[in-house]
């Protein structure tokens, strides 16, 4: 490919993606193409000869675009995720463009030091402890991974074991601790180390999900030896927090370690209207946060944050002859990857683009734009909000007069209903025996025209669907019955 064709791909790659971007407000917010329609799409025989790259790119979006959610759109509240800022999207094209394999500050110096720059931002940005070190990771889950395996190593070299050295065969066991209703990707870590997804004291938690101030304490009473203990900040039913400092005051007693899961209600530290429901918070050991939700980072962006930076160090570290060593940090000592992309440069640029004010603005009118949402859909009086709304969490119950099972597959089929019309798109959970309906505002685009839209579509969906489910009643009920 010579110069002028690179250039001209990439001109056909800005055309593709700013107008895929400028149609985000009008586009349906559902993927108007199959899973099995798509890959009939994309269905071909393995490529013999080399292509040219105008008409690859032009082929790919063609191909893509009709499977894609609008998840950038301003009415996507299926799940927390956020619509990615152009300028942290311009940032990660450079990233792709210089090619950096990020792992060794010897080799890519200026990838390193950005991420040590950027790092001391994220703390001062969620009021954390200045000493703690932070790994670039892919997403929430590494995020856990991570500090979890920083946490399995510190426990058990507190009782004199070195699980980097020598594995869990014969290790004293860890007692882990987390509440009742932990997000699913803490069990995915917990297997993923060894430390199995079922072998967990519960706590039991209150009706917004959180853990009961006095609930951790009795649990661990009877337990001794190596302990962990998880937390969460930002239930993602009710976006409720744990209670930190009892939490951490009562965990340390015990000499455990207390790990934070804050995907995206860590991000209320840097809000001043939101900051109190995480206060104790910064007791804690290690936090778990994306980028690419509430802060709006390009995707494959996340951080696993540790205030012992030796035992991050020790667990995720890696050494070889041909990696140089030195006092510089070095990105592959804390994430589980040695070859990555240099995630720290789209962070840096979606920090510059908000600052301070604008993280803490675009938290505290999410949260409102929830509030608004949930106070417009509960004035119906058979739709119930579950969770008091303290952050961007709303939880739904459709046809609060009706019986349980009839309640449940009514908003299932609302839910259908909502996602095939496209005016917005919710997602649905289980929570507290019932099928409801969760809607996740995290999107910098959302204005309340946007909110008080996609409310009254939610209302018009069911309505619709209660209606219809009349009908099939009186009709069913006409028919004569089976002898």
């Amino acid at each position: 490919m010579t110069d002028q064709d690179w250039r001209a791909v990439l001109a056909d790659v800005v055309e593709h993606a700013v107008s895929y971007r400028e149609g985000a407000p009008r586009r349906r917010h559902n993927p108007q193409q199959s899973y099995a329609e798509a890959r009939a799409a994309f269905d071909a025989p393995t490529p013999e000869r080399a292509q040219d790259g105008a008409s690859i790119v032009a082929e790919l979006a063609r191909l893509a675009e009709p499977g894609l959610a609008n998840i950038i759109g301003p009415r996507f509240f299926g799940w927390v995720m956020g619509q990615s800022h152009p300028t942290g999207v311009a940032a990660d094209w450079l990233v792709s463009a210089w090619g950096q394999n990020v792992g060794n500050a010897h080799a890519t110096p200026t990838a390193s030091a950005c991420e040590e720059v950027v790092a001391r931002w994220l703390l001062d940005l969620l009021d954390l402890p200045p000493e703690s070190s932070v790994g670039f990771v892919s997403g929430a889950t590494m995020a856990n991974f991570t500090c979890l395996a920083a946490a399995r190593g510190e426990a058990l070299r507190r009782v004199g074991w070195d699980v980097e050295a020598d594995g869990l065969v014969g290790a004293p066991p860890i007692h882990v601790v987390v509440g009742e209703e932990a997000h699913s990707t803490i069990f995915s870590a917990l297997r993923y180390l060894g430390l199995g997804a079922k072998r967990i004291v519960s706590v039991p938690v209150d009706q917004q999900g959180r853990m009961r101030a006095g609930a951790l304490a009795q649990a661990i009473a009877p337990l001794n030896g190596p302990m962990i203990v998880i937390a969460q900040a930002g239930h993602i039913n009710s976006g409720g927090f744990d209670p930190f400092s009892h939490v951490a005051e009562a965990a340390h007693a015990k000499g455990a370690w207390v790990h934070v899961d804050g995907a995206f209600g860590l991000w209320a530290r840097a809000c001043k209207d939101r900051a109190h429901l995480g206060q104790g918070l910064e007791l804690c050991d290690s936090w778990g946060v994306d980028g690419h939700k509430w802060l709006q980072t390009p995707y494959d962006s996340a951080y696993a944050i540790v205030r012992d930076a030796s035992a991050h160090r020790r667990a995720m570290g890696i050494s070889a002859s041909y990696l140089p060593e030195g006092e510089e940090r070095h990105p592959a000592d804390f994430t589980p990857e040695l070859s990555r992309r240099a995630r720290g440069f789209a962070t840096w640029a979606t920090i510059k683009a908000f600052g301070r004010e604008g993280i803490d603005d675009l938290v505290q009118r999410d949260c409102a734009l929830a509030r608004r949402m949930a106070e417009r859909l509960g004035v119906a009086p058979d739709v119930e909000i579950l969770n008091d709304v303290v952050l961007n969490q709303v939880a739904l119950r459709l046809g609060s007069d009706l019986e349980g099972e009839a309640s449940d597959a009514l908003t299932v089929r609302t839910i259908a209903r909502i996602q095939r019309e496209g005016v917005c798109f919710v997602g649905g959970a289980h929570w507290r025996g019932r099928q409801i309906i969760r809607i996740s505002v995290c999107g910098m685009n959302t204005t309340e025209a946007d909110a008080d839209a996609s409310a009254d579509a939610i209302l018009d969906a069911w309505r619709a669907e209660r209606a219809a489910g009349a009908e099939r009643i009186d009709i069913s009920g006409a028919l004569p019955r089976s002898p």
